[in-house]
């Protein structure tokens, strides 16, 4: 069993930066592929980043060049390094996680939200114009 906390969400003005985490128990970093995804007001949820546990990682284009995931396998921490933000970033951030082989991973349909087994509760970043 895994647990998966998120935290750093708030609310920030356009052009701002936030970094969001997510502390994970009871399972080690080995062979994990973790993800951040959002849900904004209205909208379905939908796949921001991912990471393998060999460090490859991939993003939604619309982050491309903005935000970044990062984890740390010592304190099975994730990370998500968000600048420049647009208003259009408002939503609920959720990690998430699975076990996965690098490949598979980061492969191009990687945002299968059904492959995920675990997740965060949710953090919450609004960013206003």
């Amino acid at each position: 069993q895994v647990q998966l906390a998120e935290s750093g969400g708030d609310s920030v003005q356009a052009g701002g930066s936030l970094i969001l985490s997510c502390a994970a128990s009871g399972q080690a970093f080995s062979r994990t592929c973790m993800a951040w995804f959002r849900r904004a007001p209205g909208k379905e949820r939908e796949g921001v980043a991912v990471i393998a546990s060999d460090g490859t990682w991939t993003s939604t284009d619309s982050v491309k060049g903005r935000f970044t995931i990062s984890q740390d396998n010592a304190k099975n921490t994730l990370y998500l390094q968000m600048n420049n933000l647009k208003p259009e970033d408002t939503a609920m951030y959720y990690c998430a996680a699975y076990s996965s082989i690098p490949h598979f991973c980061t492969r191009r349909e990687w945002s299968v939200e059904k492959d995920f087994l675990y997740w965060g509760q949710g953090t919450q970043v609004t960013v206003s114009s």
